[in-house]
C-alpha cells in the first residue's frame, strides 16, 4: 500500500515521463543523424568503411574481442541495412514520445528501449572515430536505464529512479573532477575567457558570451564547480524521505535538479555540443517528484498476492536484478571519480553501462581552424582557391555560428580535434580524396561546394587562427571573426599524384 509520509509518498510520474519521452526523443535524433552521416562517413565507400573493421575482427578471435557488440557482427552489413536499423529506431523511439509502448505493461516499453539500445550501440561500436564521443555511451546508458521505468499503471520503481540519479553524480562530479583535476585555468576560474571563443562549435550567441566582462566569466567558473561538484550529491536527498517526515528531501532534491538544468541551459544557448547538455537536462528531471500527491493518470490497482506497492512481483523482481546488477557494475566507476588518474568518458564493460564521464579538463587558449580550399587551375602555385564551406565548424568570417544541437555534425566535430593532433588522422586524408572525386555523398555533408558538384583539380589544407571580433571591430566590419592565416597543412594534393 502507498505510504503517505516519508520517501514513498514522492511521486515520481512526472519525471518519469519526461525520463522516457526525452530519452526516446534523443535517441530520434541519434538515428536521424546516422542516416544522414554515416553512409558517406563509414559506409560502404565511406572514409572509414564499417565493412573493413567488421573484416578484420572476423579475422581471429583476438581482433573479434575488442569489437563491442552490434548486430552487424551477425549480420552482414551494408548501407541498406544501416539506413533500415536507423529507421526502424526511428520508428520505436517516435512511438515511445508518444506515449503508446507505455500504455501497455511493463514489458512492452522495455523491449521498446532495449531494442533502441542494441540498435544503437550495433552502430556506434562500428562508428570508429566519428563515434568516440562521451555522449554516446551516455545515450546508451540512459535507455538501458529507461527500460525498467515501467508503464503508466504502475508507480516508477524506486531503484530505477535512484540509478538515474547515480548517473547524474557520475556525469556531473565526474566532469568537476576533471576538471579540478585538469589545466589551471579552471583552477584559477579563467577557463570561461577562452572557452566561449575555443569551443568546438561555437553557436550564434557564442561571441556575446565570449565578450562578457572578466568577472562574470570568473563567476561563471565558480557556478560550474559548485553545478558539479556539490549539487549532484543533494539529487539523493528524497532518500532521506525514508526518515525525515515532510517535503523537505523532495524540494531538496528538485532544487539540485533545476540548479543542473539551468546550467545545462546555459551550455545550450551558447554552444553546440550535441545532445549531451540536453541528455543531461533530462536526467536531471529524474530528481524532481511531487510529495504526497499521486499524479499517475489511472487508479492504482488494487493490493493482491502478485502486487506489492502497486507493483506486479515479477517486474519488481526484475527491476531489482537491475539495481544489484548496477551495483556489480558500479564499483569500478565509482573508484575513477576519486583516482588520482581519472579516467573520462571510459566503459568498463562491453555493454557500455555504468560508465565514466567527463569533458574539458583543459580549455585550449587559441583557435586554429584547417581551412580546406580547392582550385580547377593547372598550375596550383598560381592558382586561385576557393574555400569549402562547413555546417557548424567556423569558416566565413561575417557568417553567424547556427545552433545545431542536439544534431551532431560529425565531421565538424572532428575538424575541431585536426589541430590538437600531432599528425592528420586517416579519415582526413581520405576526405581530401572525396573533394578530389566530386564525392555527392560527401559534398552533402559540406554547407557549401564552391565547384557545385564539378571536379576541382588540386585541394589543399590550410591553418588559420580565429578570434570573435570585438564590438568595435564588429561596427567597423561587420564581421563576427577576425582570422590570420598561419602555414600550410597539407597539399596542394591531386588525384594524379596519388599512388
Amino acid at each position: 500500500m502507498r505510504r503517505v509520509d516519508g520517501f514513498a509518498a514522492v511521486d515520481f510520474e512526472f519525471a518519469r515521463q519526461v525520463l522516457q519521452r526525452g530519452t526516446a526523443a534523443l535517441f530520434v535524433v541519434a538515428f536521424v543523424s546516422t542516416a544522414n552521416q554515416f553512409r558517406p562517413l563509414l559506409g560502404e565507400r565511406g572514409m572509414l568503411p564499417a565493412p573493413e573493421l567488421l573484416d578484420w575482427a572476423r579475422s581471429s578471435p583476438r581482433a573479434s574481442k575488442l569489437l563491442r557488440p552490434t548486430l552487424f557482427r551477425h549480420v552482414r552489413y551494408t548501407d541498406r541495412r544501416l539506413v533500415a536499423l536507423c529507421i526502424a529506431g526511428i520508428v520505436i523511439a517516435a512511438a515511445l514520445v508518444c506515449g503508446i509502448p507505455q500504455l501497455g505493461p511493463p514489458w512492452v516499453p522495455m523491449l521498446c528501449f532495449l531494442a533502441l539500445w542494441l540498435g544503437y550501440m550495433s552502430i556506434t561500436s562500428i562508428g570508429q572515430t566519428f563515434y568516440g564521443f562521451g555522449w554516446e555511451m551516455l545515450l546508451l546508458e540512459a535507455g538501458f536505464l529507461a527500460a525498467f521505468l515501467g508503464s503508466d499503471d504502475q508507480p516508477p520503481p524506486t531503484v530505477v529512479i535512484v540509478l538515474f540519479w547515480w548517473l547524474v553524480l557520475r556525469l556531473e562530479f565526474g566532469a568537476g573532477m576533471i576538471k579540478i583535476r585538469g589545466g589551471r585555468e579552471w583552477r584559477d576560474l579563467t577557463a570561461l575567457m577562452y572557452h566561449h571563443e575555443t569551443q568546438p562549435m561555437p553557436g550564434p550567441l557564442s561571441r556575446q558570451a565570449h565578450l562578457l566582462p572578466r568577472w562574470f566569466h570568473k563567476v561563471e567558473v565558480v557556478g560550474n564547480h559548485f553545478a558539479q561538484l556539490i549539487v549532484p550529491w543533494f539529487l539523493f536527498a528524497p532518500l532521506l524521505g525514508l526518515w525525515v517526515p515532510g517535503p523537505v528531501p523532495a524540494i531538496v532534491g528538485a532544487v539540485a535538479a533545476v540548479i543542473v538544468i539551468a546550467t545545462q541551459l546555459w551550455l545550450v544557448i551558447t554552444g553546440n555540443f550535441a545532445w549531451l547538455n540536453w541528455m543531461t537536462i533530462v536526467l536531471a528531471f529524474s530528481a524532481i517528484g511531487v510529495p504526497g500527491i499521486t499524479i499517475r493518470p489511472v487508479a492504482e490497482p488494487v493490493e493482491g498476492p502478485w502486487i506489492i506497492h502497486g507493483m506486479p512481483l515479477p517486474w519488481l523482481v526484475v527491476t531489482c536484478a537491475v539495481g544489484v546488477l548496477y551495483a556489480v557494475l558500479s564499483w569500478a566507476p565509482l573508484r575513477n571519480l576519486f583516482a588520482r588518474r581519472q579516467l573520462m568518458n571510459a566503459s568498463f564493460n562491453r555493454w557500455q553501462l555504468a560508465n565514466a564521464y567527463g569533458a574539458f579538463g583543459t580549455v585550449t587558449k587559441k583557435r586554429i581552424e584547417i581551412v580546406v580550399e580547392g582550385t580547377a587551375d593547372e598550375d596550383p602555385d598560381a592558382a586561385t582557391w576557393h574555400e569549402y564551406g562547413f555546417k557548424g565548424k567556423p569558416g566565413d568570417v561575417r557568417r553567424i555560428p547556427r545552433q545545431y544541437a542536439p544534431y551532431h555534425l560529425r565531421l565538424d566535430w572532428l575538424m575541431w580535434f585536426l589541430p590538437l593532433g600531432r599528425s592528420l588522422d586517416e579519415w582526413f586524408t581520405e576526405f581530401l580524396v572525396k573533394l578530389l572525386e566530386a564525392d555527392d555523398a560527401t559534398l552533402r555533408l559540406l554547407a557549401d561546394d564552391p565547384f557545385h558538384g564539378e571536379r576541382p583539380r588540386w585541394v589543399r589544407a590550410v591553418s588559420y587562427r580565429y578570434r570573435f571580433t570585438t564590438r568595435a571591430e564588429f561596427r567597423a566590419t561587420r564581421a563576427r571573426w577576425v582570422r590570420e592565416r598561419r602555414r600550410p597543412v597539407l597539399g596542394p594534393v591531386s588525384l594524379r599524384r596519388r599512388a
